[in-house]
Parts: structure tokens; sequence; C-alpha cells
């Protein structure tokens, strides 16, 4: 297939709105999927997206449509949807996937090219090369014509379900997002999501406020010495258990530099100085992406990888918990598991292997 045969993006909220706009507007074909036309009704009458912030313009789309069927002409389907819904979406798409497509995961969380290529599998899909970035672009919807894009990171890392796959996919993704580089594998790649790193701890300080649904600026007014304490410790545990998947992560004042060019030596005044983070709401309910989705997709893959290797991860441990009590929800039970991996069983040495690290031989926990 080319990428004449069209670009398929599915999921129209802010970051897939952001991706189909950027992608036009490289003169590329694009063709927009979603389930709720009537949220794109202005996108879907014109055939364009109008884009304003950081990307500004109208850019022509191939077509707007709820049709899964036509994603099987296209030579890559990016995945703009929340990571929760991985599973569902890719039992829809399976049975219009064809063999040689490339499929783009756009903030997967931890492992979210290997929970989808898995449930492809599960589906009865032909072999497709997953691979995975994080959401690219700080932005929002604005009405049902266009889309307000807040920013758009610098930098951040690529990484898939096989060494292979990023080997076949990295210089066609690398030539529509220059900012992107390889990670050595998926663990490395979602551990260095900063909202996965930031969002729970931010929130359960603030707990009784977004219960409230009390405004409050999320990073600006919702952050402190004290809650700083919390997310240092949530990045060593991340980092704990990069080491032991073989795996790097970098301080996340280096990140959010890379993010958006805002050098600070602490976390604090990093999060403070970072121009897009300036206006973002907090969560007015507990039943809130940056809560549930970071836990089920980032939290509950952690704690399962870092018991494989006898990491211990007592705050993420807690985080899970609290939420789970006040949501009335096992996490653990309805998160990303090792199961929805396909690595149920394999210990920590199996999954090393899965992953192509090295000789299989990596850190471990005395």
């Amino acid at each position: 297939m080319s990428v004449l045969d069209g670009i398929g993006v599915v999921g129209a909220g802010g970051e897939g709105r952001a991706v189909a706009a950027h992608l036009a507007a490289r003169g590329l074909p694009v063709h927009l999927y979603t389930r709720d036309l009537a949220a794109v009704a202005g996108i879907a009458r014109r055939r364009e997206i109008v884009a304003r912030g950081a990307l500004e313009g109208r850019f022509p789309l191939r077509e707007v449509t709820s049709d899964p069927a036509g994603l099987g002409g296209r030579a890559v389907v990016l995945i703009a949807t929340v990571t929760t819904a991985y599973p569902e979406v890719a039992a829809r798409l399976a049975p219009h996937l064809r063999a040689g497509q490339v499929v783009v995961l756009f903030s997967s969380k931890l492992c979210g090219s290997v929970e989808f290529a898995h449930a492809l599998a599960a589906a009865g899909a032909p072999e497709v090369d997953v691979v995975e970035t994080d959401a690219l672009f700080a932005a929002r919807p604005a009405g049902t014509d266009g889309v307000t894009v807040l920013g758009a990171k610098g930098w951040n890392l690529i990484s898939g379900s096989t060494p292979d796959a990023v080997a076949r996919q990295a210089g066609l993704l690398r030539e529509w997002f220059p900012m992107l580089e390889i990670a050595r594998n998926p663990v490395e790649r979602g551990l260095h999501d900063f909202g996965a790193v930031a969002h729970v701890p931010i929130a359960l300080a603030n707990l009784g406020t977004i219960d409230r649904a009390e405004e409050l600026l999320f990073y600006v007014d919702g952050v402190s010495a004290r809650t700083i304490a919390l997310l240092e410790r949530t990045e060593a545990e991340f980092a704990l258990v990069a080491r032991a998947y073989g795996a790097r992560l970098m301080p996340m004042t280096e990140v959010l530099d890379r993010y958006y060019g805002c050098p600070a030596t602490t976390l604090l005044d990093a999060l403070r100085t970072v121009e897009p983070y300036r206006t973002i709401a907090a969560p007015t309910s507990l039943d809130h992406r940056f809560l549930t989705e970071d836990i089920r997709s980032t939290l509950v893959p952690l704690q399962a990888l870092a018991r494989c290797a006898g990491v211990a991860t007592p705050v993420v441990d807690a985080a899970i918990t609290i939420m789970s009590v006040l949501g009335g929800e096992d996490f653990r039970r309805t998160g990303r598991t090792l199961g929805r991996l396909g690595w149920e069983g394999l210990g920590h040495e199996g999954i090393v292997r899965r992953l192509g690290v090295g000789d299989g031989v990596v850190e471990r926990a005395a």
C-alpha cells in the first residue's frame, strides 16, 4: 500500500483533530473516522478542520465518516481514541484491516501497542505493524468545526509491538513528525509519558476540590512542594521499573523541557513555566481520564511488571488502591493486565525476551 491510498484518523477529540489537521497541512490525504458525527458536524459538512492557536488555518479532509469499512483501503491508520477503548476499537477495526497496513497509536500509555496488537490478533485481524507514540498536541475540540491547539511537543518517542515493526515504520513517522526518536522498547516509551507520572498524584493531592467540582487550574493551583514530593516518588518508581526492563528514564524536568522548551532546575518550576499547561483546568469529577485512564493504562501494567521483576512500587500501589476504593472498581482487574498484553505467565525473563532487550539479561531488584 502507498500513502497515496490515504491516512485514516480514528477519533475526533482534541488529539484526533489536531493530528488530522497537522497531516492535512502537509498535503496528505486524510480521512477522519468517528462514531459521533454530530460532534463534528461542521467538519463533516465542509470536509475541513479549522485550526486555531499553535496551528492556524483551514485544512481540507478527503472524507469524514462513521463507517470503518473504508479503513481497509488506507495505508496508515492512526488511532487517537482514549486508551481504555483499545480492546473495543481493535475488535471493531479488525474485520476491515488488510495485511501490510500500519496502525499508529497516539497517547498509548504503557505498552499500548502490545495490547492493541494482541487484541487485533484475538479478533482475527491479518498481520499489521502496530507502533505507538504519545499524544503530540495539547489540543481541545473547538465546537463542531475545529480544534484549538495549545501547543505541540518538540520531542517524543516511538516504539511498537515488535522491534521489527518499529524498524519498518520509524522512517515514515519521523518524516511526518520530525520530533520523534526511537525508544529502546515500549516500556521506555510508555514510562516517558509525563501525564502518566503527574495526573494521578496531582489529582489525589487535590481530591476534595475535584470531588466537590470546584474550579482549579490543575498545573498552576494544584501543585505545591508537597505535591511535587508525590510526583518525585512516583517518578522514582517509574525509573526502577524502566531499568528492570532494559530502559532508562530521563528526569521529568528534562522531559518537559524537551516537550515545550522550559528549562528549569526543579519540577515545580518546570510545571509553572509550561505555557500550554497554564490554562488546563482540573477535573470536576473523580471519574475523569486524568485518574481512570492513567490508572488503568499505566499504573496497573506498571505494577504488574514491577511485581514480575521484584521491584517495590508503594506509591503506585497506594494510588491504585485508593482510587479502586473511591471509584468502586477493582482497577487491577479492569485495567491493562498482563493477560491483555498476551504476557500472562511469561515472568520477568520471558517478558524481557518479548521486548527484544539484548540477550534477555537486565537489572533486577535484589
